[in-house]
């Protein structure tokens, strides 16, 4: 039995609300359902929800106002948007958001309840690298301080990594055989649009800092990696989630 804590779902498909529903109250959670946004929000004034899971394109009021409104009322309640589509724009309005995921219809339930299971509280960090003593020293360095850490040992591994597991920091390597860091970047972008992606290189500073600054990266770093500095940025990371 998992612990009592609430969990929303909002979708106008009564088949999404019933059997999301039924497989996470089957795990022990407490689930109340709405159709759609207004109904939501209301639920969210009279509950203290833990976890949202918010339809993105509902009657009425869409996925992201509903957010907004239910942020208002339990800033600190974990939200996921679900879509079976979404638009360029919206999704870079989502990726504004201090959501968790979006989770594409149809849904993988396995991966929301691996989700559900794990401690949403506790920072997890992937570290994507081709050479293993930089991933094992980074690894090594990070659960020492408490974080949870996977490693990828390239890009192709880190997306498939990331479509089961959320990360709140990722440190990506440039420089990588199949698929560089930019286009990994990239594809994580679309897993999960508020993950702090740290890039490395130990190649051409000032070309660098461009990309990354244009591919959306939260910060970089050049290697060798300065372990106190990788530090204090992951500190400074958390501090921004």
């Amino acid at each position: 039995m998992q612990d009592q804590f609430n969990i929303l779902i909002v979708d106008d498909e009564p088949g999404i609300r019933i059997t999301l529903a039924g497989i996470l109250e089957d795990e022990g959670y407490n689930v109340i359902v709405a159709e759609n946004g207004y109904q939501g929000i209301a639920a969210a004034k009279n509950t203290n929800f833990k976890i949202a899971f918010l339809d993105m394109k509902m009657p009425g009021i869409n996925g992201i106002e509903t957010f907004k409104e239910i942020k208002k009322i339990s800033p600190d309640t974990i939200i996921f948007f679900m879509t079976a589509y979404l638009a360029e724009d919206t999704l870079n309005e989502a990726a504004e958001l201090e959501t968790r995921a979006i989770l594409y219809k149809p849904l993988d339930l396995d991966l929301i309840l691996k989700t559900l299971k794990e401690d949403l509280t506790k920072t997890t960090i992937l570290v994507v690298d081709d050479e293993s003593v930089i991933r094992d020293t980074l690894q090594e360095i990070l659960e020492d301080r408490g974080y949870k850490v996977y490693v990828a040992a390239n890009g192709y591994m880190a997306i498939e990594i990331a479509k089961n597991t959320h990360f709140d920091i990722m440190f990506i390597d440039i420089l990588m055989p199949g698929i560089d860091g930019f286009q990994t970047l990239e594809e994580i972008r679309k897993i999960y649009p508020k993950t702090k992606v740290v890039l490395m290189t130990g190649q051409d500073i000032e070309d660098f800092t461009k990309q990354a600054v244009s591919r959306g990266a939260f910060a970089h770093i050049t290697k060798p990696v300065d372990l106190v500095s990788l530090l204090q940025l992951t500190i400074k990371v958390i501090e921004r989630k």
